[in-house]
Protein backbone atom coordinates (compact mmCIF):
# COMPACT_ATOMS: atom_id res chain seq x y z
CA UNK A 1 0.00 0.00 0.00
CA UNK A 2 1.44 3.66 -0.99
CA UNK A 3 2.15 5.83 2.10
CA UNK A 4 -0.21 8.81 1.38
CA UNK A 5 1.54 12.17 2.67
CA UNK A 6 -0.27 15.56 3.70
CA UNK A 7 0.96 16.95 0.73
CA UNK A 8 -0.72 15.11 -1.34
CA UNK A 9 -4.11 14.93 0.77
CA UNK A 10 -3.60 18.60 0.50
CA UNK A 11 -3.05 18.58 -3.13
CA UNK A 12 -5.98 16.72 -3.73
CA UNK A 13 -8.37 18.84 -1.76
CA UNK A 14 -7.50 22.09 -3.06
CA UNK A 15 -8.49 20.36 -6.74
CA UNK A 16 -11.24 18.98 -5.47
CA UNK A 17 -12.75 21.29 -2.20
CA UNK A 18 -13.54 17.79 -0.85
CA UNK A 19 -12.49 17.30 2.90
CA UNK A 20 -9.39 16.13 4.11
CA UNK A 21 -10.30 12.72 5.34
CA UNK A 22 -12.38 11.96 2.26
CA UNK A 23 -9.10 13.28 0.02
CA UNK A 24 -7.33 10.58 2.28
CA UNK A 25 -9.74 7.92 1.90
CA UNK A 26 -9.84 8.33 -1.79
CA UNK A 27 -5.73 8.48 -2.16
CA UNK A 28 -5.83 5.32 0.21
CA UNK A 29 -8.26 3.58 -2.15
CA UNK A 30 -6.74 4.98 -5.26
CA UNK A 31 -3.33 3.67 -3.75
CA UNK A 32 -1.77 6.87 -3.99
CA UNK A 33 -3.19 7.37 -7.41
CA UNK A 34 -3.70 11.00 -7.89
CA UNK A 35 -6.48 10.93 -11.06
CA UNK A 36 -7.51 7.56 -9.46
CA UNK A 37 -8.35 9.54 -6.27
CA UNK A 38 -10.50 12.44 -8.56
CA UNK A 39 -12.33 9.08 -9.61
CA UNK A 40 -12.94 7.98 -6.70
CA UNK A 41 -14.53 11.43 -5.78
CA UNK A 42 -16.74 11.40 -8.92
CA UNK A 43 -17.99 8.03 -7.88
CA UNK A 44 -18.54 9.37 -4.37
CA UNK A 45 -20.39 12.30 -5.50
CA UNK A 46 -22.68 10.26 -8.54
CA UNK A 47 -24.29 8.21 -5.73
CA UNK A 48 -24.99 11.01 -3.66
CA UNK A 49 -26.25 13.26 -6.86
CA UNK A 50 -28.59 9.79 -7.08
CA UNK A 51 -29.66 9.36 -3.68
CA UNK A 52 -30.72 13.64 -3.96
CA UNK A 53 -32.09 13.45 -7.07
CA UNK A 54 -35.84 14.08 -5.96
CA UNK A 55 -33.95 17.13 -3.48
CA UNK A 56 -35.75 20.54 -3.69
CA UNK A 57 -32.43 22.24 -4.92
CA UNK A 58 -34.41 25.68 -4.61
CA UNK A 59 -31.18 28.16 -2.59
CA UNK A 60 -28.45 29.00 -4.59
CA UNK A 61 -26.26 32.00 -6.31
CA UNK A 62 -27.71 34.04 -9.37
CA UNK A 63 -24.34 34.89 -11.16
CA UNK A 64 -24.41 37.59 -14.17
CA UNK A 65 -21.21 37.80 -16.67
CA UNK A 66 -21.00 39.68 -19.49
CA UNK A 67 -17.95 39.79 -22.43
CA UNK A 68 -14.93 42.21 -22.93
CA UNK A 69 -16.97 43.62 -25.71
CA UNK A 70 -19.58 44.27 -23.70
CA UNK A 71 -22.23 42.82 -26.50
CA UNK A 72 -22.73 39.54 -24.83
CA UNK A 73 -24.19 38.76 -21.30
CA UNK A 74 -25.27 35.30 -19.63
CA UNK A 75 -27.00 34.75 -16.70
CA UNK A 76 -27.58 31.62 -14.83
CA UNK A 77 -28.61 30.16 -11.39
CA UNK A 78 -26.18 27.49 -9.71
CA UNK A 79 -28.65 25.70 -7.42
CA UNK A 80 -28.45 24.16 -4.05
CA UNK A 81 -30.53 22.25 -1.25
CA UNK A 82 -29.72 24.95 1.56
CA UNK A 83 -28.82 28.66 2.33
CA UNK A 84 -26.33 27.58 4.45
CA UNK A 85 -24.10 26.37 1.11
CA UNK A 86 -24.89 28.95 -0.82
CA UNK A 87 -23.48 31.23 1.54
CA UNK A 88 -20.23 29.32 1.56
CA UNK A 89 -17.42 31.87 0.36
CA UNK A 90 -16.11 28.13 -1.84
CA UNK A 91 -19.83 27.37 -3.38
CA UNK A 92 -19.59 31.44 -4.16
CA UNK A 93 -16.40 30.99 -5.64
CA UNK A 94 -17.49 28.21 -7.88
CA UNK A 95 -20.27 29.47 -9.19
CA UNK A 96 -18.32 32.78 -10.41
CA UNK A 97 -15.70 30.26 -11.81
CA UNK A 98 -18.65 28.82 -13.91
CA UNK A 99 -19.54 32.19 -15.03
CA UNK A 100 -16.17 32.65 -16.72
CA UNK A 101 -17.11 29.44 -18.63
CA UNK A 102 -20.34 30.24 -19.27
CA UNK A 103 -20.06 33.30 -20.91
CA UNK A 104 -18.58 31.46 -23.67
CA UNK A 105 -21.11 28.94 -24.60
CA UNK A 106 -25.12 30.01 -26.36
CA UNK A 107 -26.95 27.05 -24.45
CA UNK A 108 -27.38 25.40 -20.90
CA UNK A 109 -26.46 21.95 -22.99
CA UNK A 110 -23.41 22.84 -24.45
CA UNK A 111 -22.17 24.74 -21.06
CA UNK A 112 -22.78 21.90 -19.07
CA UNK A 113 -20.32 19.60 -21.49
CA UNK A 114 -17.97 22.62 -21.56
CA UNK A 115 -14.29 21.90 -20.09
CA UNK A 116 -14.29 22.49 -16.09
CA UNK A 117 -10.08 22.13 -15.30
CA UNK A 118 -9.73 18.28 -17.38
CA UNK A 119 -13.94 17.41 -16.39
CA UNK A 120 -17.13 18.70 -17.97
CA UNK A 121 -19.14 20.68 -15.85
CA UNK A 122 -21.54 18.57 -15.61
CA UNK A 123 -19.42 16.34 -14.19
CA UNK A 124 -17.80 19.24 -11.59
CA UNK A 125 -21.31 20.02 -10.17
CA UNK A 126 -21.90 15.70 -9.95
CA UNK A 127 -18.14 16.02 -7.66
CA UNK A 128 -19.18 18.94 -5.89
CA UNK A 129 -22.19 17.49 -4.73
CA UNK A 130 -20.16 14.26 -3.09
CA UNK A 131 -18.40 16.91 -1.36
CA UNK A 132 -20.81 19.52 -0.16
CA UNK A 133 -23.16 16.72 -0.02
CA UNK A 134 -25.86 18.23 -1.32
CA UNK A 135 -27.55 18.42 -4.69
CA UNK A 136 -26.41 20.59 -7.10
CA UNK A 137 -27.37 21.73 -10.75
CA UNK A 138 -27.49 24.63 -13.02
CA UNK A 139 -31.39 25.85 -13.31
CA UNK A 140 -31.89 28.82 -15.20
CA UNK A 141 -29.65 30.04 -18.24
CA UNK A 142 -29.92 32.57 -20.59
CA UNK A 143 -28.35 34.30 -22.84
CA UNK A 144 -28.28 38.08 -24.60
CA UNK A 145 -26.66 39.48 -27.66
CA UNK A 146 -26.85 43.36 -28.22
CA UNK A 147 -24.75 45.87 -29.22
CA UNK A 148 -24.38 46.96 -25.58
CA UNK A 149 -25.12 44.03 -22.64
CA UNK A 150 -25.28 45.26 -18.75
CA UNK A 151 -25.75 44.14 -15.84
CA UNK A 152 -27.79 43.30 -12.07
CA UNK A 153 -27.94 41.15 -9.85
CA UNK A 154 -29.52 41.28 -6.54
CA UNK A 155 -28.30 39.73 -3.08
CA UNK A 156 -27.08 37.05 -5.38
CA UNK A 157 -30.78 35.72 -5.70
CA UNK A 158 -32.12 37.72 -8.85
CA UNK A 159 -30.06 38.32 -11.99
CA UNK A 160 -30.88 40.32 -15.04
CA UNK A 161 -29.30 41.20 -17.99
CA UNK A 162 -30.22 44.64 -20.74
CA UNK A 163 -29.79 44.65 -24.49
CA UNK A 164 -29.31 48.33 -25.62
CA UNK A 165 -29.05 49.30 -28.75
CA UNK A 166 -26.09 51.32 -29.31
CA UNK A 167 -23.04 51.83 -26.58
CA UNK A 168 -23.36 55.55 -25.93
CA UNK A 169 -21.11 57.09 -23.00
CA UNK A 170 -23.87 56.06 -20.47
CA UNK A 171 -25.03 52.86 -21.55
CA UNK A 172 -23.89 51.24 -18.90
CA UNK A 173 -25.23 52.82 -16.12
CA UNK A 174 -28.72 53.14 -17.98
CA UNK A 175 -27.92 49.04 -18.76
CA UNK A 176 -27.83 48.83 -15.40
CA UNK A 177 -30.83 50.80 -14.08
CA UNK A 178 -33.12 48.72 -16.54
CA UNK A 179 -31.57 45.71 -15.52
CA UNK A 180 -32.62 46.37 -11.52
CA UNK A 181 -36.46 46.92 -12.89
CA UNK A 182 -36.25 43.55 -14.88
CA UNK A 183 -34.93 42.18 -11.18
CA UNK A 184 -37.22 43.97 -9.08
CA UNK A 185 -40.60 43.76 -11.46
CA UNK A 186 -40.19 40.47 -13.33
CA UNK A 187 -41.31 41.53 -16.73
CA UNK A 188 -42.13 38.61 -19.18
CA UNK A 189 -41.84 41.06 -22.83
CA UNK A 190 -40.58 44.52 -24.03
CA UNK A 191 -43.62 46.77 -25.22
CA UNK A 192 -47.17 45.85 -24.85
CA UNK A 193 -47.24 46.00 -28.85
CA UNK A 194 -45.65 42.23 -27.85
CA UNK A 195 -48.59 40.79 -26.65
CA UNK A 196 -50.90 38.27 -28.44
CA UNK A 197 -54.42 39.83 -29.03
CA UNK A 198 -56.13 36.27 -27.50
CA UNK A 199 -53.99 36.39 -24.59
CA UNK A 200 -55.11 39.89 -23.62
CA UNK A 201 -58.51 38.85 -24.59
CA UNK A 202 -58.81 36.11 -22.26
CA UNK A 203 -56.49 37.75 -19.39
CA UNK A 204 -59.13 41.03 -19.49
CA UNK A 205 -61.91 38.42 -18.97
CA UNK A 206 -60.30 36.27 -16.36
CA UNK A 207 -59.27 39.55 -14.35
CA UNK A 208 -62.70 41.32 -14.72
CA UNK A 209 -64.18 37.49 -13.68
CA UNK A 210 -61.43 37.79 -9.96
CA UNK A 211 -62.59 41.30 -9.53
CA UNK A 212 -65.80 40.55 -9.60
CA UNK A 213 -65.84 37.50 -7.42
CA UNK A 214 -64.17 39.41 -5.23
CA UNK A 215 -66.25 42.43 -5.01
CA UNK A 216 -68.93 39.91 -4.40
CA UNK A 217 -67.28 39.52 -0.64
CA UNK A 218 -66.32 43.06 -0.58
CA UNK A 219 -70.26 44.00 -0.38
CA UNK A 220 -70.91 40.98 1.70
CA UNK A 221 -68.57 42.38 4.47
CA UNK A 222 -69.88 45.82 3.70
CA UNK A 223 -66.60 47.30 2.57
CA UNK A 224 -65.63 49.10 -0.53
CA UNK A 225 -65.94 47.45 -3.98
CA UNK A 226 -62.63 47.85 -6.14
CA UNK A 227 -63.06 49.01 -9.48
CA UNK A 228 -63.77 46.70 -12.13
CA UNK A 229 -62.07 48.26 -15.19
CA UNK A 230 -63.18 47.88 -18.87
CA UNK A 231 -59.39 47.03 -20.42
CA UNK A 232 -56.22 46.06 -19.15
CA UNK A 233 -53.69 47.22 -21.69
CA UNK A 234 -53.11 49.82 -24.33
CA UNK A 235 -53.30 47.40 -27.14
CA UNK A 236 -57.13 47.90 -26.41
CA UNK A 237 -57.14 51.98 -25.78
CA UNK A 238 -58.16 52.55 -29.51
CA UNK A 239 -58.62 55.76 -30.76
CA UNK A 240 -62.41 55.12 -30.24
CA UNK A 241 -62.43 54.16 -27.06
CA UNK A 242 -60.00 57.06 -25.80
CA UNK A 243 -62.40 59.70 -27.55
CA UNK A 244 -65.40 57.54 -25.94
CA UNK A 245 -63.76 57.84 -22.48
CA UNK A 246 -62.80 61.36 -23.20
CA UNK A 247 -66.79 62.04 -23.87
CA UNK A 248 -67.96 60.50 -20.59
CA UNK A 249 -65.41 62.49 -18.45
CA UNK A 250 -67.08 65.68 -20.08
CA UNK A 251 -70.33 64.36 -19.44
CA UNK A 252 -69.36 63.39 -15.98
CA UNK A 253 -67.84 67.13 -15.17
CA UNK A 254 -71.46 68.96 -17.06
CA UNK A 255 -73.68 66.61 -14.58
CA UNK A 256 -71.35 67.58 -11.04
CA UNK A 257 -71.84 71.00 -12.26
CA UNK A 258 -68.25 72.17 -12.82
CA UNK A 259 -67.83 75.18 -15.60
CA UNK A 260 -67.23 74.58 -19.11
CA UNK A 261 -63.91 76.83 -19.34
CA UNK A 262 -62.10 74.28 -16.53
CA UNK A 263 -62.66 71.37 -18.10
CA UNK A 264 -59.27 71.58 -20.39
CA UNK A 265 -57.32 71.49 -16.83
CA UNK A 266 -59.43 68.73 -15.38
CA UNK A 267 -59.87 66.30 -18.39
CA UNK A 268 -56.20 65.39 -18.90
CA UNK A 269 -55.55 64.38 -15.78
CA UNK A 270 -59.01 62.13 -15.84
CA UNK A 271 -57.86 60.23 -19.19
CA UNK A 272 -54.26 59.61 -17.75
CA UNK A 273 -56.26 58.06 -14.80
CA UNK A 274 -58.40 56.67 -17.30
CA UNK A 275 -54.92 54.85 -19.19
CA UNK A 276 -53.59 53.94 -15.75
CA UNK A 277 -56.69 51.78 -14.49
CA UNK A 278 -56.98 50.35 -17.91
CA UNK A 279 -53.70 49.30 -18.35
CA UNK A 280 -52.43 47.11 -15.59
CA UNK A 281 -51.42 43.99 -17.77
CA UNK A 282 -48.45 46.37 -19.26
CA UNK A 283 -47.27 47.73 -16.36
CA UNK A 284 -46.92 44.16 -14.39
CA UNK A 285 -45.32 42.69 -17.68
CA UNK A 286 -44.33 44.99 -20.37
CA UNK A 287 -41.00 46.25 -19.17
CA UNK A 288 -41.01 49.57 -21.28
CA UNK A 289 -44.65 50.16 -19.94
CA UNK A 290 -44.00 49.80 -16.12
CA UNK A 291 -43.79 52.51 -13.83
CA UNK A 292 -40.49 53.35 -13.63
CA UNK A 293 -39.26 52.13 -10.19
CA UNK A 294 -36.98 55.06 -9.36
CA UNK A 295 -39.45 57.68 -10.31
CA UNK A 296 -42.84 56.83 -10.70
CA UNK A 297 -43.84 59.87 -12.54
CA UNK A 298 -42.69 58.02 -15.30
CA UNK A 299 -42.37 54.89 -16.92
CA UNK A 300 -39.17 53.00 -17.85
CA UNK A 301 -39.41 53.65 -21.79
CA UNK A 302 -39.61 57.62 -20.79
CA UNK A 303 -36.79 57.22 -18.27
CA UNK A 304 -34.47 55.41 -21.32
CA UNK A 305 -35.70 58.05 -23.38
CA UNK A 306 -33.62 60.63 -21.20
CA UNK A 307 -30.65 59.02 -21.03
CA UNK A 308 -30.11 59.43 -24.70
CA UNK A 309 -30.97 57.83 -28.62
CA UNK A 310 -29.97 54.00 -27.21
CA UNK A 311 -33.31 52.10 -27.04
CA UNK A 312 -33.73 48.70 -25.05
CA UNK A 313 -33.88 46.08 -27.15
CA UNK A 314 -33.93 42.88 -25.51
CA UNK A 315 -33.97 41.61 -21.72
CA UNK A 316 -33.14 37.92 -19.26
CA UNK A 317 -34.15 37.40 -15.80
CA UNK A 318 -32.89 34.77 -14.05
CA UNK A 319 -34.43 34.01 -10.25
CA UNK A 320 -33.54 30.93 -6.88
CA UNK A 321 -37.88 32.23 -6.51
Amino acid sequence: MAKITAAEVNKLRQATGAGMMDCKNALVEADGDFDKAIAVLRKKGQKVAEKRADRDSSEGVVVAKINDANNKGVVFSLNCETDFVAKNDTYVELATKLGEIAINHDSKESFLEADFEGMTVSEKLIEQTGVIGEKLEIDGFEVLEAPFVGSYVHGNKIGALTGLSKATDNAEETAKVVSMQVASMGATTLSYKDFDPEFVANETEARIAAIEKENEELGRLGKTKKNVPLYISMSQLTPEVMAKAEADIKEELKAEGKPEQIWDRIVPGKLERFVADNTTLDNEKALLDQVFIMDDSKNVAQYVKDQGDAEVVGFKRVSLA
